[in-house]
């Protein structure tokens, strides 16, 4: 039944919202036109109405990892609107970028994103994760009182760094329309097909993907960071779920790589010279 309540009020509630915001646009409809990679004039608020929709699928999942869903989402999704709505944000810095400029005593919005982000994933990760039923099923955990609590709080961290880190990696890949999309159904399919904690909010993520679909296909809408960080942070939420410490610790270790590896490598390049993944890429653009 959470799966199904997920699904209903994730992806009803961004249909709702795309709606509501094209009537009554807070701060009117220039605040939120941006041009995409094309020169063409697109909305930002698709990518509210993504983000409101990914908190509102965690809602509906319930319990503990709705809880925990719905606080990623919520994060990621109002640290990625200041970061949208800073007129003096570059429009990529990179992590590399925004750290040296903390290092510098520099502050942007894109450093606060990525703290703010990062906290609220541990305190997500702390409150969606059953670490005592982990601790009591995982090998090697049955020594002393200050290793399972150890063993425990390292569980926390890695997971929250899933939820951050994949948060962040889905605003890599949202440079080209729908792409961003994508990437998060790719992650989080066989989340909901493979049952567990998680399955919910990925099953919720799907719903919001496809209400996201056509506004992001046609270049009517973009995600930008409100949509593509809150619902990275859900699907992130999801997979830092999965019971299966091995799984998370390999979706920790590609995330990581993917991430440094966007450092150097430029996504959009190696997607157009590779041919299966240009056709997955350009699969339901209209232009």
């Amino acid at each position: 039944m959470s799966r199904l309540a997920a699904a209903l009020l994730g992806g009803g509630l961004t249909l709702a919202a795309s709606v509501v915001l094209r009537e009554a646009t807070p701060g009117g409809a220039a605040r939120w036109q941006r041009s995409n990679y094309r020169g063409n004039t697109v909305s930002l608020l698709g990518g509210v109405a993504t983000a409101q929709g990914a908190v509102g699928a965690a809602l509906g999942a319930g319990g503990r990892a709705g809880a925990a869903g719905a606080l990623a989402a919520a994060v990621g999704g109002a640290l990625g609107a200041v970061d949208d709505l800073d007129p003096g944000a570059p429009a990529s810095k990179g992590l590399r970028g925004h750290l040296g400029a903390l290092a510098r005593g520099e502050v942007t919005t894109g450093a606060i994103k990525l703290l703010g982000i990062g906290a609220s994933a541990v305190v997500a990760a702390a409150i969606g994760t059953r670490m005592g039923e982990r601790a009591a099923t995982d090998p090697g955990e049955t020594g002393t009182a200050v290793r399972a609590a150890a063993g425990r709080g390292l569980d926390v961290l890695t997971s929250g760094a899933l939820v951050a880190g994949t948060a962040n990696l889905i605003n890599l890949f949202d440079l080209r329309p729908g792409r961003g999309l994508k990437a998060a159904g790719a992650l989080a399919a066989p989340l909901a097909l493979t049952g567990g904690p998680g399955a919910p909010l990925a099953t919720g993520a799907l719903a919001v993907i496809v209400a996201s679909w056509s506004g992001d296909l046609a270049e009517r809408t973009m995600m930008g960071d409100t949509g593509a960080n809150a619902l990275g942070a859900l699907v992130g939420t999801a997979f830092a779920l999965h019971p299966s410490r091995r799984v998370r610790g390999i979706g920790l270790g590609a995330v990581v790589a993917a991430t440094l590896l966007s450092e150097r490598v430029s996504f959009s390049k190696v997607i157009e010279e590779t041919p299966v993944l240009r056709r997955v890429d350009g699969w339901g653009r209209t232009a």
